[in-house]
């Protein structure tokens, strides 16, 4: 064999390494069906304030001083996967929450269900935060909240943010990692989702509690605040929960189930507790305060319980020490890169 062509199939040994670990790092998502805006949603509120683009295949929502904007699927789903490319606002965004959820509390208002990835705007300076959340037959006062940062800059660049809601499980993934998993017990009883569903993203006004508790509120010298939405992606058993005639989902199911998104292998779940141990700042099954018996699905994982307080936040030297330590450096050094161990989970 020639010198050259020895260096020629090094060269393609290396591509074939290079886009093997592209390909792996996407394997739950490489078979999406996304679609149009038209083909699958609705504008819900703040019309002006929602704005598509040429090709219908992504959408602005914008949140000014009058009202914020939002859309809502155009169907309701008995269980499903739903999935988008989101760039959340940049630079001051305290007090303005970016909602991606889905709900049935316009058809069951007493009694609704939800499944909820809620962002939260910050100082200018500070990283956005956001929170996990689901409720059952309208059980909103066991609330199921979990708190995290994110490993990157997501007002940077688009990141996929996923929901999966089966019968048996519910995962939230943030691009290829999932953060959260669900799985279904009978002791969950009517906590747990199940009946039809719609998808709703928003983006509002939630002064009073968003950042820190309420202590700062949405300024608009910095609006409009625009979120970014593209690549949607849903699927699911399409029903009205109001007809007669129930519909059979059992093929629906099998599909989900059968997906990559429906299944975390090793690899993923070695990052979800990366995940779990470096970002999370708050979870309510470790609230003691709140719940002194844990709720039925929460799996006490004792290395992490050691990190909480009876309160479920994390104990001096968290995600808080992490970041003031993290504002020093960048006073020091006004362009810093994030932590080279918290660019990639996986």
């Amino acid at each position: 064999m020639s010198e050259r062509s020895s260096y020629n199939h090094i060269f393609f040994f290396f591509i074939i390494l290079i886009l093997g670990v592209c390909l792996r790092s996407s394997l739950a998502f490489t078979n999406l069906n996304t679609l149009s805006f038209e083909e699958s949603l609705s504008p819900l509120f703040g019309d002006a304030n929602l704005v598509r683009s040429p090709d219908d295949l992504s959408v602005r929502l914008l949140l000014d001083r009058y009202t914020g904007s939002g859309f809502i699927s155009s169907n309701m789903y008995q269980h499903g996967f739903y999935s988008s490319m989101i760039k959340l606002p940049a630079d001051y965004t305290a007090g303005v929450v970016v909602a991606f959820y889905t709900s049935n509390g316009d058809v069951f208002e007493k009694t609704h269900d939800e499944l909820d990835i809620e962002f939260l705007g910050n100082i200018k300076g500070k990283p956005w935060r956001f929170q996990t959340n689901l409720y059952g037959n309208g059980s909103t006062q066991r609330g199921r909240e979990e708190r995290y940062r994110l490993w990157f800059d997501p007002s940077k660049e688009f990141h996929r943010y996923s929901i999966l809601w089966t019968p048996h499980k519910i995962i939230f993934w943030v691009d290829d990692v999932p953060i959260r998993e669900v799985i279904r017990n009978d002791a969950m009883g009517a906590d747990y989702p199940a009946k039809p569903m719609s998808l709703y993203a928003t983006i509002w006004d939630a002064s009073d509690w968003a950042t820190s508790g309420g202590k700062y509120k949405a300024n608009y010298k910095f609006a409009p605040f625009v979120a970014e939405f593209k690549s949607f992606s849903l699927d699911g058993c399409s029903v009205d929960p109001i007809q007669e005639v129930p519909v059979d989902c059992s093929d629906s199911v099998d599909f989900l189930e059968s997906q990559d998104y429906s299944t975390i292998n090793s690899r993923q779940r070695a990052a979800m507790r990366r995940f779990r141990q470096r970002f999370m700042y708050y979870s309510y099954c470790y609230d003691t305060v709140r719940y002194p018996e844990a709720p039925p699905e929460c799996v006490i994982v004792p290395a992490e319980k050691d990190r909480f307080k009876d309160t479920g936040r994390l104990k001096f030297g968290g995600t808080e020490a992490r970041e003031r330590r993290r504002n020093r450096r960048q006073q020091r050094r006004p362009e810093i890169e994030s932590d080279p161990d918290e660019r990639r989970l996986l």
